[in-house]
């Protein structure tokens, strides 16, 4: 049954010309007012009429795209090429003609934000949806986007994971790439143990995210023929994933473990910090410890010394994101691709001394 501007007033407890003001946003309205009609929205899952609402599949130019943060290399590089083929080659002329509009949603890692913009998506009929990133492993909030990506779904929408392990119950779907991050662990911890390193310290990111878990997972795969009972949780600090978690970590595993031979960062940019945080106290890299990083981003090749790292096909990934989005390509059978890592060893890693 279609939710009319009738039931989200009924269920605010406003006229209907209130709900009206609050979602054109052209008349001042009380913020409590304002509130309970936003929190009826979202529990009704009302779509604001629009030009296009007596249509039953989405047709809207529209496409959006959800990152965690675009500061971040990781989500802009696969934003950017996403939107490049979202765009299409144009003819230079200015006209609009077969391309779409890519808007890139920025939710700043958070859940609630990750649902607000799915929602106003939906409001928009968005011809497509691409979700870039790990996800959040909260039962709820898995339950709460699957419910709308399937509505989303049902409306027309292609909904696209790049980046991103499918969802438990897929078929709301048109892709999901996901990245090998497990493998892509295992074989940089390898790579350390095949130096004859035993005493790594790593740097986790956020415990909820799908991709931590999993990068994780794929570093203690390989350590778990040299850990004693207790390595596991001591060896290991979570933080976020930028520089100063990077740098806070490193200093806790060192007064952990002052012996520790290597650091394997759960990304580049926290890389960065771990050997800021190691040079801090005087120590050089390599010689002294190895680092790794992982994501290959463009800055790592040219941090002195050169960063050993796994490359994921970011641009490559995005762009075949972007072509999903807008039916350029088939989807892959049943609709998942596990996209590979790929072991990239510079001058940050060595053997250890002695």
């Amino acid at each position: 049954m279609t939710v009319t501007l009738a039931d989200v007033a009924a269920r605010a407890r406003v006229s209907p010309a209130t709900v009206s003001r609050v979602l054109n946003g052209n008349y001042p309205v009380a913020a409590s007012t304002r509130e309970r009609v936003l929190r009826a929205v979202d529990d009704l899952d009302y779509v604001l009429n629009g030009p296009a609402s007596s249509l039953a599949a989405a047709t809207s130019d529209l496409i959006g795209i959800l990152v965690n943060d675009i500061a971040d290399p990781f989500f802009g590089i696969m934003a950017g090429a996403a939107q490049t083929e979202i765009g299409g080659p144009g003819d230079g002329s200015g006209r609009a003609g077969g391309e779409k509009l890519a808007i890139v949603c920025n939710t700043g890692g958070t859940p609630e934000r990750e649902l607000t913009y799915l929602t106003l998506l939906q409001r928009q009929r968005a011809a497509a949806v691409v979700l870039t990133g790990g996800a959040v492993e909260d039962p709820a909030h898995q339950a709460a986007v699957s419910a709308k990506l399937a509505k989303l779904a049902d409306a027309g929408t292609r909904v696209v994971l790049c980046g991103r392990p499918p969802l438990a119950d897929n078929t709301s779907v048109v892709a999901a790439l996901a990245f090998d991050n497990r493998g892509g662990g295992r074989r940089l911890t390898e790579h350390l143990l095949s130096l004859g390193h035993r005493d790594i310290g790593y740097v986790a990111g956020p415990v909820e995210r799908t991709t931590t878990r999993h990068r994780l997972e794929g570093h203690r795969d390989a350590m778990k023929a040299v850990w004693i009972v207790g390595d596991e949780d001591r060896l290991t600090v979570h933080g976020s994933y930028d520089r100063r978690s990077g740098y806070d970590a490193t200093v806790e595993l060192l007064r952990r473990e002052p012996g520790i031979t290597a650091v394997v960062a759960a990304n580049d940019t926290v890389a960065l910090g771990a050997t800021a945080a190691i040079r801090d106290r005087g120590l050089r890299i390599p010689e002294d410890i190895s680092v790794a990083g992982f994501d290959d981003l463009p800055f790592s090749v040219d941090v002195v010394p050169a960063l050993t790292t796994v490359r994921l096909p970011l641009f490559e990934a995005g762009a075949r994101a972007g072509r999903l989005a807008t039916g350029k390509e088939a989807p892959p059978p049943g609709g998942i691709a596990t996209i590979a890592a790929e072991l990239m060893v510079r001058g940050s890693t060595a053997p250890p001394r002695g």
